[in-house]
């Protein structure tokens, strides 16, 4: 063994401890991309916030709009920041038809839009990611079979099969269950309409993937295809998979508010953001503007923002762009 010398033990010294990984990924070409981005720091900080408050809803919002004990029918229609001429109570959002403060409804609706939203597109993830690398790693009539299936489904609007499914698993469900698998159900429809592109882009980057010299080398060893696609390809498709994901986010909770606001989406006992849009567009004519225009600036901002985090993180990943 030989040992370092003087002025290499001074030159190891020299180089501190090991940087830790917070310190990696602070010191890393996406996070350096991020602070020279304005449009994505303001659309994260919009999300993280839109999020936060929801998820914590019940630590924000003055009080639980779906509990109908806290309801007053004397505090209706009441503007923003202007008192109630019977209850002389101020909300900063107005209330709606029933007396609910505005901002804690939309509170409350957004934690359903968000996790219908989060939920479809893990959901349609995971079914593109497993249809994906079948149809790329095994080809044939496999691929054959799952490709021209999604080029059907991509010849009608996400939306119309959303709510073709939806009318579906809905009329098999119990009447008695309707109402409690409402949400399930939404997913399920968004979720079945959305898994196309993440086939599609799986299936692409694992016919890559597949020739390559790791994947030669794990068949000579005698690995199986399933722990080869699960363990040597499926980590090397992700990156796309995470930015599509993203921006389906936003599309997924668009999704949910169309639907609900046509009256096939969320149950009125857990109406989510296009649930209140619909509420208040009836009565946006008669002079109570502020029951719509929140909820809907609400579903803009969120949907807005995500959006633009997707976007930004396309092409932060993006190595032509570098």
């Amino acid at each position: 063994m030989t040992d370092l010398t003087p002025t290499d033990q001074t030159s190891a010294d020299d180089q501190g401890p090991a940087p830790s990984r917070l310190h990696q990924a602070l010191d890393s070409d996406l996070a350096y991309s991020f602070r020279r981005s304005p449009v994505a720091m303001v659309s994260a900080a919009v999300s993280l916030t839109l999020i936060l408050a929801a998820v914590f809803a019940p630590l924000f919002a003055t009080t639980n709009p779906f509990d109908p004990a806290s309801l007053n029918l004397m505090n209706g229609f009441t503007p923003p920041l202007q008192p109630n001429a019977f209850t002389g109570e101020s909300f900063a959002m107005g209330t709606d038809d029933q007396g609910r403060d505005v901002y804690s409804t939309i509170l409350y609706g957004m934690r359903i839009s968000l996790f219908v939203g989060a939920a479809a597109v893990l959901f349609a993830m995971a079914l593109g990611i497993v249809l994906g690398l079948l149809a790329g790693y095994l080809g044939g009539w496999v691929e054959t079979l799952i490709m021209r299936v999604a080029d059907i489904q991509l010849t009608f609007p996400s939306i119309l099969v959303a709510m073709l499914i939806f009318g579906i698993a809905k009329g098999v469900t119990p009447v008695e269950y309707r109402d409690q698998m409402a949400i399930w159900v939404l997913i399920l429809a968004i979720g079945l309409s959305d898994w196309v592109q993440f086939a599609r882009v799986v299936r692409g980057a694992t016919l890559v993937e597949k020739s390559k010299d790791y994947v030669d080398a794990a068949r000579l060893i005698g690995r199986r295809a399933f722990p080869i696609m699960l363990r040597h390809i499926l980590p090397n498709v992700l990156s796309p998979v995470l930015v599509i994901a993203t921006i389906s986010l936003a599309l997924a909770i668009i999704a949910e508010a169309t639907l609900s606001f046509l009256g096939v989406g969320a149950p009125p006992t857990q109406p989510s953001l296009g649930t209140l849009i619909r509420i208040g567009q009836g009565f946006l004519f008669s002079g109570e503007w502020w029951i719509l225009f929140f909820p809907a600036s609400t579903l803009l901002a969120l949907a807005l923002s995500v959006n633009l985090l997707g976007d930004w993180l396309r092409d932060a990943l993006n190595p032509r762009l570098r």
